[in-house]
Formats: C-alpha cells, structure tokens, sequence
C-alpha cells in the first residue's frame, strides 16, 4: 500500500497516461469539518514542492492521511493513524 511519499503517490495518479485522477481523492485532517477530516478530489489538486493546492488554499503535505480509489481501496495511508 505504502510505496513512497504522497507527493510521489499524487504525481503518479495525475501525470501518468495509465491512472485517470478523477478515480482519485485525498482525505486530509481539516480541523472545523465533519469528523475533522474533509474529501479533495485529485483532479482538483494542483501540486507544489512543500503544499498542494486546491484554489487558492495552501495545504501542506503533511496533512493528507490517506490517498483513496472511488472502490474505497487505500493506496497511500500516512503512519501515525
């Protein structure tokens, strides 16, 4: 499940012609939401060196707990859940 860093996972499902992004979304701790955590399609995701992007908002890296297929598969998960 865990095979290198998010930003690599991330790349991947955005730039490689195999994966389609839209079958893709991020699970990010979001403090003020429903359970603290909100749900970010990859396709709305612009990627930064430190942050992605999502619009305007900066969100750093280290707060996406999981990268998830539509099927509900978990193809990234971060170690400290």
């Amino acid at each position: 499940m865990r095979k290198g860093s998010v930003k690599e996972v991330l790349a991947k499902l955005k730039y490689d012609p195999r994966e389609d992004e839209g079958d893709y979304y991020v699970i990010i701790e979001h403090r003020g939401a429903y359970g603290d955590v909100k749900k970010i399609p990859v396709e709305m995701i612009e990627l930064g060196h430190g942050y992605f992007f999502v619009g305007d908002a900066q969100i750093p890296y280290h707060r996406i707990l999981k990268v998830v297929r539509k099927d509900g598969k978990v193809i990234w998960e971060t170690r400290k859940l």
